[in-house]
C-alpha cells in the first residue's frame, strides 16, 4: 500500500491492536511518556497520534494527525500549530519529531504553546552502533547521522524522515540546539529498547517471536548494554524562562 495514504494508518492502528508484542512495547512507551508528563490545569497534546492510542493512557489527552483519521480531534500540521500562546501543559508524541521536515519550525511552535514548567516528551528512534546496522538495513526509513542539517526534504509525512534526527538535534548538536532553543533544557535523553522492537516485527513484519516471550525480552534488555545497543531513546525537554 501507498504509505502516505490515510488508509495506510488505519491499517497499521489493526496492526498494532492485534500484535500483541508489538502492542506491548506500545504501553512501555506510553507509560514512559505520561510518568513524565507535567501536571497543571492546561490541556494536553499529543503531535501524530497516528494509529496509536496514547489518549488510552493520558484521559483529556487533544489528539492530532496531518490526515483525518478516527480518533483524531486536530487535523494540523506539527510545524503550524493552530492554538493559542501558552495554551498547553505538555506536547508528546511517539516517533513523529524524524518525521518532520523542518524540526526548527516545530520547536518554535512548540515553546510557543507550552506554559514555562511545561514539557515536551517524546520516544524517538536513538543512534548507537547496533541501531545504525537494524535501522539502516532493516528499515525503510532513511537513517542518515551524517546529515550536516536538520531538515529533510517534504516528500511525505511518512516517507519523508531521517531516523537519525533525534540524535542529531538532542545529542550530536546539543551546543546548537542550546543556543538556538534556550526557552528549552534538555532534560532526559535515556536510551531505551535495544531488543524487542526487533523481535515484535514492527509494523512491516511479523513478529519474530510469540506474545508471551515479550516479558523475558523485557527482562534481558534490563541487564543488556543500553548505551551502546539502544533503538530509541525517551527524550523531554523542559520549557524554561529566557
Amino acid at each position: 500500500m501507498e504509505i502516505d495514504h490515510p488508509t495506510t494508518t488505519e491499517l497499521r492502528r489493526s496492526i498494532l491492536l492485534e500484535n500483541r508484542f508489538l502492542r506491548a512495547i506500545y504501553e512501555d512507551w506510553y507509560e514512559l511518556l505520561a510518568g513524565v508528563l507535567p501536571s497543571g490545569s492546561q490541556p494536553m497534546l499529543e503531535v501524530g497520534s497516528g494509529a496509536g492510542f496514547f489518549r488510552d493512557h493520558v484521559p483529556g489527552l487533544i489528539s492530532t494527525d496531518i490526515w483525518p483519521l478516527r480518533n483524531i480531534d486536530i487535523v494540523t500540521d506539527a510545524q503550524q500549530l493552530p492554538l493559542g500562546d501558552r495554551t498547553l501543559r505538555a506536547i508528546a508524541m511517539t516517533n513523529v519529531l524524524h518525521h518532520i521536515p523542518n524540526v526548527r519550525s516545530f520547536l518554535s511552535e512548540a515553546a510557543r504553546c507550552v506554559v514555562e514548567g511545561g514539557a515536551l516528551a517524546m520516544v524517538e528512534p536513538w543512534l548507537t552502533s547496533w541501531s545504525r546496522l537494524v535501522y539502516t538495513h532493516l528499515h525503510h526509513e532513511p537513517f542518515e547521522p551524517a546529515a550536516t542539517g536538520w531538515t529533510f526534504p517534504r516528500v511525505g509525512p511518512l516517507s519523508g524522515a531521517n531516523g537519525a534526527l533525534p540524535w542529531i538535534v538532542f545529542e550530536r548538536d546539543r551546543p546548537r540546539f542550546e543556543r538556538e532553543f534556550p526557552m528549552w533544557r534538555i532534560e532526559i535523553t535515556r536510551p531505551i529498547m535495544p531488543l524487542r522492537y526487533l523481535m515484535s516485527g514492527g509494523m512491516s513484519w511479523r513478529p519474530l517471536m510469540p506474545a508471551w516471550t515479550s516479558g523475558p525480552w523485557r527482562a534481558l534488555e534490563r541487564v543488556w548494554p543500553i548505551r551502546r545497543a539502544a533503538m530509541f531513546a525517551l527524550i523531554v525537554l523542559r520549557r524554561v524562562a529566557c
